[in-house]
């Protein structure tokens, strides 16, 4: 047995959709890892990435399958693939590989888990147990050496070497909700089976946390540290090819960096000393372009910018993610009845208006829902039924032509119907949260921060309102936003004493606003100023074309629903623009991927960061500082001799994720044609980040 790694992207597919990535590795391996056309090999051309499952080419009879996994592996196809996707490559039963399954000597199994001792010694049972007719091992991550070699012992002592087919190291260690987003698995309890560890298991330290604590130990920093570099890796061997790597220097994404270099530089050099004897990770190693198009890799520390963590976000997603509960793009409703919806890649309308503007995605709603009623009633008016529910009642002898059309229509129709009410209940349900929580003015005195004083803040959270309270956690998110995007010393301990006060009597927990103060005072961390293009919001007229769309959409609603109350709901809501503006994380992105474009001060930040080219020598390539002068300078010189022009690039969060900050990203890689991926160590609501920091307050207090 011998461990290898599969590559699946070509040079011309890779870096703009990760999730797509995901999707044809795991139909190759769905395909028992044999070659096949849709699936780009190493090397080959390739045409434009898809968000749906490539199936393989059939070259014979169906050869239907059974895939084990663990439940990292089930969250990593959870946001990728449907049941209907697992049928189209021949897998017709998923079971968790700590389950008791019955015996199925005459059908292979595909093995897709995470590279555990717990793992493979159940998979050696089964193996003892002859429970498949063939074993096609994928692991999630590369499997240790101590590992494959227990499960070649466990093999060679029980005698079914013959029923292992392969043993593969996949490099898919994250999960993937969107075509430009990723975040890498959850660490699971090492003292635990995968199949026993739940979800608030798994995620009980965050990175944040655990980087930030002064209570965590020099190991569990280095383990973590280890683990996300272990996680990006595969996430770059995912992308095909060796990216640029930045990072500031000082802190975890430094030492992640400076680790991720020479995993792969590692990689590389296994691959050349194989002399083509093994596949290489990298696509352009064999297609020979080495060093054209290479992309950015830029890891950032959390710390780098809190607000876009804590702030009220106005765009559909940040909503979501705000308001609503949703975790690998199940998104929960609770009121009136809980309910969970689906956001999967056949999604068209997600697909389409998460990072708008919620009055804006009103209005697509309205849209859609007036070209769906025309379509159907085409299709009513037609075949002479009167509803498109009633296709049955069609007379078969004067209308077979009418027919035809309506079967070839109806799926799809059914489909967006399908789609458009699920959304239509998530739009209610957010309507209802922004009203009841006043999100509206509360994004609009964040979107303006820069012109508040502490006595206008003091107003707003005094202030009265009729038909809208600012829960607890609201107001400290409004007090800690106003704070970190203040300059030092700017507002006074007597202010900073009454902000306090104001909270305290609100019934919010302070812990997190002492921790943020403390961590401000001890560091001097301040968050760098946003370029800020309006520096107030765009306010909509009563009679804006935003403002129509929200009171069609009131319409709509009350229609459909037959609920009185909802054009108050809407009417009630101020309707405007985010501002054009970029936050610290795009505006860093930006002045290492287009200087031409950035600003003075976002250029000097950057030109200081560390410079590592995993393709260049150690000497000249290893912890190359930004500034004249810095260690290994080399033949790049200074940091304004190396203000490369990227494409593609990679931007990852080391303490977790936010869609705001996503949002923001996206809006200004869609403005200059760059195709960014954007990823974490977690993806964190605005109330769990808070939580963090609460607990950091108390644990450190």
């Amino acid at each position: 047995m011998a461990s290898t790694a599969l590559k699946h992207m070509g040079p011309g597919n890779r870096a703009n959709n990760i999730a797509a990535s995901t999707n044809g590795c795991f139909a190759l391996a769905a395909n028992l890892n044999a070659p096949s056309d849709p699936v780009q090999r190493p090397g080959t051309p390739s045409g434009k990435a898809s968000t749906g499952l490539k199936v393989p080419a059939a070259t014979g009879p169906p050869v239907w399958k059974v895939l084990v996994l663990d439940q990292q592996t089930k969250d990593v196809l959870a946001t990728v693939l449907r049941v209907q996707d697992l049928r189209d490559v021949g897998v017709t039963l998923h079971v968790q590989l700590h389950s008791l399954r019955p015996p199925l000597p005459d059908v292979p199994a595909i093995y897709f888990v995470a590279p555990t001792l717990d793992n493979v010694r159940r998979i050696a049972e089964d193996l003892d147990k002859c429970l498949y007719e063939s074993f096609h091992l994928n692991f999630v991550g590369p499997l240790p050496r101590a590992l494959l070699e227990e499960l070649a012992a466990s093999v060679a002592s029980a005698g079914t070497g013959e029923l292992v087919e392969q043993v593969l190291d996949q490099y898919l260690s994250f999960i993937a909700p969107s075509p430009s987003l990723f975040s890498l698995l959850s660490p699971l309890p090492p003292t635990m089976p995968s199949s026993q560890a739940g979800p608030s298991q798994a995620q009980a330290v965050t990175s944040y946390t655990l980087l930030n604590s002064p209570s965590s130990t020099e190991q569990q920093i280095e383990e973590e540290i280890e683990r996300i570099s272990s996680g990006l890796f595969s996430a770059v061997v995912t992308m095909g090819h060796v990216p640029i790597i930045r990072a500031p220097k000082g802190n975890a994404a430094e030492m992640i960096a400076k680790k991720l270099d020479i995993k792969i530089r590692d990689a590389i050099l296994s691959a050349s000393r194989t002399h083509g004897a093994t596949a290489s990770l990298f696509a352009q190693d064999a297609s020979g372009l080495s060093n054209l198009q290479r992309p950015l890799l830029l890891i950032l520390d959390r710390n780098v910018d809190l607000v876009s963590m804590i702030s009220h976000g106005w765009t559909y997603q940040a909503l979501v993610s705000d308001c609503l509960e949703i975790k690998l793009n199940r998104v929960v409703v609770t009121q009136p009845q809980k309910r969970s919806y689906d956001l999967d890649s056949k999604d068209f309308f997600w697909a389409k208006n998460a990072p708008n503007p919620f009055p804006q995605v009103a209005e697509e709603i309205d849209t859609e829902l007036n070209k769906y009623k025309q379509d159907a009633a085409e299709i009513t008016r037609s075949t002479g039924v009167s509803d498109v529910n009633d296709i049955s009642q069609i007379d078969l002898s004067s209308n077979a032509s009418h027919l035809k059309t309506a079967i070839t229509q109806l799926p799809e129709l059914t489909a967006r119907k399908a789609v458009l009410d699920t959304h239509m209940n998530i739009a209610t349900a957010l309507l209802e949260q922004i009203k009841k929580r006043g999100l509206d003015e509360l994004f609009s005195t964040e979107e303006a921060v820069n012109k508040q004083t502490v006595a206008s803040v003091l107003e707003t959270l005094r202030a009265p309102r009729p038909s809208s309270t600012f829960t607890p956690e609201d107001k400290l998110r409004l007090v800690l936003v106003f704070y970190l995007s203040s300059p030092d010393n700017a507002i006074s301990k007597d202010d900073i004493a009454e902000l306090e006060k104001e909270l305290k009597e609100a019934g919010a927990d302070t812990a997190a606003f002492e921790y943020v103060r403390r961590t401000r005072e001890i560091s001097r961390m301040s968050v760098a100023p946003t370029v800020v293009g309006t520096s107030t919001p765009v306010l909509g007229a009563g009679q804006g074309e935003l403002f129509r769309g929200f009171t069609a959409f009131g319409n709509r609603l009350t229609d459909r629903l037959k609920e009185g109350g909802l054009d108050n709901l809407i009417s009630g809501v101020k309707n405007f623009l985010p501002a054009n503006k970029l936050l610290p994380v795009t505006r860093l992105t930006e002045a290492l991927m287009d200087s031409s474009a950035a600003s003075n001060q976002s250029l000097q930040e950057t030109d200081d960061y560390i410079f590592l080219d995993p393709r260049a020598s150690r000497h000249t390539g290893l912890g190359i500082s930004g500034g004249p002068g810095g260690p290994g300078g080399g033949t790049l010189g200074t940091g304004r001799a190396k203000r490369l022009a990227f494409s593609e690039g990679m931007v990852f969060i080391v303490g977790g994720a936010g869609y705001v900050e996503y949002g923001n990203l996206e809006e200004w890689a869609a403005k200059t044609g760059k195709r960014v991926t954007y990823g974490g160590t977690e993806i964190i609501d605005p109330g769990a980040f808070v939580k963090i920091l609460q607990d950091l307050g108390n644990s450190t207090a």
